[in-house]
């Protein structure tokens, strides 16, 4: 079962399966820089990166704040992605 998106100030963390898929951040001028994205070994090949970057970029949304992503995972699914490809920056 998936969880909410937890925000600990630094991370972005989610939870499904008993295990939490995260999202190291910084937050600057209005933006998140996107520094890193990990799930753990057995969730990978599931989707549970994607889902924690769609909920990530919907709190971005919901937030009024853009994502810079550093980590090659986040730029990648943000390109690829209809929905928040806007909110790149």
């Amino acid at each position: 079962m998936t969880q909410a998106l937890r925000d600990t100030g630094a991370r972005f963390e989610l939870d499904e399966k008993g295990m939490t898929s995260w999202a190291d951040y910084r937050r600057k001028d209005g933006r998140l820089f996107v520094d890193h994205v990990e799930s753990p070994v057995a969730l990978r090949g599931t989707g549970a990166s994607g889902r924690l970057m769609a909920a990530l970029a919907q709190h971005a949304r919901d937030s009024d704040l853009k994502i810079t992503p550093i980590c090659s995972y986040a730029a990648a699914w943000l390109n690829r992605s209809d929905e928040f490809r806007d909110l790149v920056s």
